[in-house]
């Protein structure tokens, strides 16, 4: 359906909190695989009832009848009328993706999957058909009470809302007959709210205009409420408010009735954003990162007009508050800064909060046992950095399930539990964040890697590499060891695309494998792609900058350590490695100085598991850039990532090392092909 603006505008909210609710059930789904009790159930079945209640008040008719039966079993579990299977748990996971597709597609105005939703029906219907209870269809997972709390005061009767639509008449349904339900069940009194009420010549005899609220008084339960308002269509508000003993009303609880309607809720304080992905164009911000920002621009503009006072020139006595002013300015330039960039900042339990359903889903496809653990959620990462970290992660995470820990039946045998554990944690470390993938599992078949390595043509058979150098010959295009295709891994590509994606995020990815105990993936990346700390140096006149995350380290060049193949490639001999020197005057085409081209510094770097030797003419300064991109001005540039603007107005040249090393090797190769002809 079509929506006007102002409704298109609470509609964007509406989607956003069933994205919400949907990973609330889905999280709470998934605990129930270790033991239900009673308040899980009730907070999976409050955020359906909520998802079903907004569906229906904006018309998406398809979604709240479709909810209605995710309900309507969830509620029969909480009401103790059905145990919680295996079986029901696996078809409430699948109503959650479809209530995803429909939401995407509602929210995208396309139609709707019907042969998904009608397949998710059936089985929901199969459930609630089986008069005698799934248990039969699976094991019932025990239902745990809730957590022991203080006894609740007894409730002596409700407080009730009601406000019908205005077509409730139409729909032939007649509000006044809840009185008499009401009055079987004890002495009540109703008071009518004529606030809608129009005027007599605007009023239509079959429009219902009035609200009512009610008090009843009785032992009355909350199920008896419902069925007198049974019959109440499902866009009508309704509330109910128990009415306790101590005479203390409490706060009205989420709208459980079938009738309630979704409320746009504000963000509350510490609100980040909602799932990475889930809306690419806006973020939601805490409002204490926007008062700090306004605290700080109310300093720069008091350093301003401090500053302003010497526009018509400075005399001597008035330099040291000059230089006072000049400090403050950088002082509030530099805190401003921070606090935008804090903006963007989200924490990765947004790119976390995914894999306990993967994890669920692989394991038990699998056969495997999974224990995962989730560590540092709320360590914090730039918004850009966290929406592409997401497809390198969730590769790494099944490779581990699929490759890394082993069956029940082979983690026994060898003596360990026969659960495994799959860890992911991420910390900040040195103006960084690092993220580790940690499995339990059988590690790494380093000779089993080297024999698929050297069928592939990857590594000559004479080759001599390091354990380092052995685990990281799975990131190489095209390598894998799996014995059988499958939809899981074992088609030879993944691993060299998350270092490939790693890689272009500023980042650089290492494993660590021990045969028998386990693997661990680290990732390295900057907290942000807006601004880099890098080295700068000067290549002739020019000046360019080397992010000093791809830095390992400067040296002096020794020229006795210097050897050269055929007249073409040099290479450099540092400690017992031998490493490709590569002239950055030869690869931009500059003019170097006016010296022998192998003096100078090396400047040694490392991506995609490669080390070079950058040659360039002097070091100059280290700190952050801001970085601009070429190609919304200009055109796409070999081995350059960007362009800066330093202090003194010159555009300096950012140098994307992964691109540089790549260009260079196929610069190499063509020139050795040049000369062999």
């Amino acid at each position: 359906m079509s929506l006007d603006l102002d409704m298109a505008e609470i509609a964007k909210v509406f989607f956003q909190e069933c994205r919400e609710g949907l990973d609330v059930m889905e999280a709470g789904l998934l605990s129930l695989d270790a033991g239900a009790n009673l308040e899980n159930i009730n907070t999976i079945f409050r955020a359906a009832h909520s998802i079903k209640g907004g569906a229906a008040t904006f018309g998406f008719s398809a979604v709240a009848q479709f909810t209605h039966g995710v309900e309507t079993l969830l509620d029969e579990m909480r009401n103790a009328a059905r145990p919680v299977t295996d079986d029901a748990i696996q078809v409430l996971l699948k109503s959650c993706d479809c209530l995803r597709d429909m939401m995407q597609a509602t929210e995208a105005e396309r139609a709707l999957d019907q042969a998904k939703i009608s397949g998710v029906n059936l089985e929901l219907n199969r459930i609630l058909a089986d008069a005698s209870g799934p248990a039969a269809l699976a094991t019932p997972v025990p239902l745990a009470p809730a957590p022991a709390a203080a006894p609740a005061p007894a409730i002596i009767g409700w407080a009730i809302r009601f406000e019908p639509v205005v077509d409730l008449l139409r729909l032939r349904n007649e509000p006044t007959r809840m009185f008499a339900e009401l009055q079987r069940l004890g002495e009540f009194r109703a008071q009518a709210d004529i606030t809608r009420l129009p005027s007599i010549e605007e009023m239509d005899s079959e429009s219902c205009y009035l609200s009512w609220d009610i008090e009843v008084d009785g032992d009355i339960t909350r199920q008896q409420l419902d069925e007198v308002f049974d019959w109440v269509d499902s866009r009508c508000k309704l509330r109910f408010t128990p009415r306790l003993a101590a005479a203390v009303a409490v706060a009205a609880p989420a709208p459980e009735p079938a009738a309630a309607a979704i409320v746009p809720k504000p963000a509350a304080a510490g609100a980040a954003a909602p799932k990475a992905g889930a809306d690419a164009g806006s973020i939601r911000v805490a409002t204490e990162k926007l008062d700090a920002i306004i605290n700080l621009v109310g300093e720069l503009l008091i350093t301003q007009s401090m500053l302003s006072g010497f526009a018509d020139g400075i005399k001597p006595h008035e330099l040291s508050r000059l230089r006072q002013g000049l400090t403050q300015l950088s002082r509030n330039t530099r805190e401003l800064q921070e606090s935008v960039m804090q903006i963007r900042m989200l924490p990765i339990g947004f790119a976390f909060n995914r894999f306990p359903r993967l994890v669920h889903d692989l394991s038990r496809k699998l056969g495997k046992k999974v224990e995962l653990k989730l560590q540092g959620e709320s360590t914090e990462l730039d918004k850009t950095v966290l929406e592409k970290i997401g497809d390198p992660l969730v590769h790494l995470v099944r490779n581990a399930l699929d490759h890394g820990l082993e069956t029940p039946q082979l983690r026994l045998a060898a003596g360990k539990s026969d659960t495994g554990t799959l860890e992911l944690g991420a910390f900040h470390e040195s103006g960084n964040i690092i993220i580790e993938v940690r499995d339990d599992g059988a590690g790494l078949n380093k000779t089993r890697i080297l024999q698929k390595a050297r069928e592939r043509g990857l590594i000559t058979s004479d080759q001599d590499l390091t354990d380092e150098q052995i685990d990281n010959l799975i990131f190489m295009p095209g390598f894998s060891t799996a014995e059988q295709v499958s939809d899981v891994s074992g088609r030879g590509v993944g691993m060299d695309v998350v270092r490939r994606n790693i890689n272009d995020l500023g980042g650089h990815v290492q494993i660590y494998s021990k045969e028998g105990a386990g693997s661990t993936i680290r990732i390295r990346l900057p907290l942000t792609l807006a601004i880099l700390d890098g080295q700068l140096v000067r290549v002739g006149k020019e000046t360019f900058i080397i992010s000093l995350l791809s830095i390992l380290e400067t040296i002096q060049i020794d020229p006795t350590r210097i050897s050269k193949l055929a007249g073409l490639t040099s290479l450099y001999r540092l400690r017992d490695e031998y490493l490709p020197i590569v002239k950055l005057c030869d690869q931009f085409g500059l003019e170097p100085d006016n010296r022998d081209s192998e003096d100078g510094l090396l400047v040694i770097v490392e991506a995609d598991g490669k080390r070079v030797g950058l040659l360039v003419d002097d070091l100059l300064a280290q700190q952050q850039v801001v970085i601009k991109s070429l190609e919304a001005n200009y055109n796409a540039v070999s081995a350059i990532a960007g362009a800066t603007i330093l202090g003194d107005g010159a555009v300096a040249l950012i140098i994307d090392v992964p691109d540089l090393i790549r260009s260079a090797t196929e610069r190499k190769g063509h020139e050795a092909t040049a000369h062999a002809a």
